[in-house]
């Protein structure tokens, strides 16, 4: 057991964006941390995939839609659809889960 504090730090520790702490075949789940500014690289994933806002402020650009995002927000990507996080108010960390675990290739 852990918590996402000790998530986020592990995320700045290492320098980057993303911190996976679990995987199975089935699913992977990772903490994401946008600096306050920051802009989100992503690319359309191969795999379907939640977002939870647990704190932080920011626009999400799904497709055509474009909303705003805060604590709370639950949020469903669909395998290959574009999307990005932008307009990032205040340091965004969102849980990540992937069904079936992301690929690494």
């Amino acid at each position: 057991m852990t918590s996402i504090d000790a998530l986020v730090k592990e995320v700045r520790h290492s320098g980057k964006r993303y911190h996976e702490f679990l995987r199975v075949p089935t699913l992977s789940a990772g903490v994401y941390v946008l600096p306050a500014g920051g802009t989100d690289p992503q690319s359309p994933h191969r795999e379907p995939e939640v977002y939870h806002v647990v704190r932080g402020r920011a626009r999400f650009r799904h497709g055509d839609q474009d909303r705003a995002v805060g604590p709370g927000d639950l949020l469903f990507v669909g395998a290959g659809e574009s999307h990005r996080f932008h307009a990032i108010e205040e340091e965004l960390v969102v849980l990540v889960v992937f069904g079936p675990a992301e690929s690494t290739a």
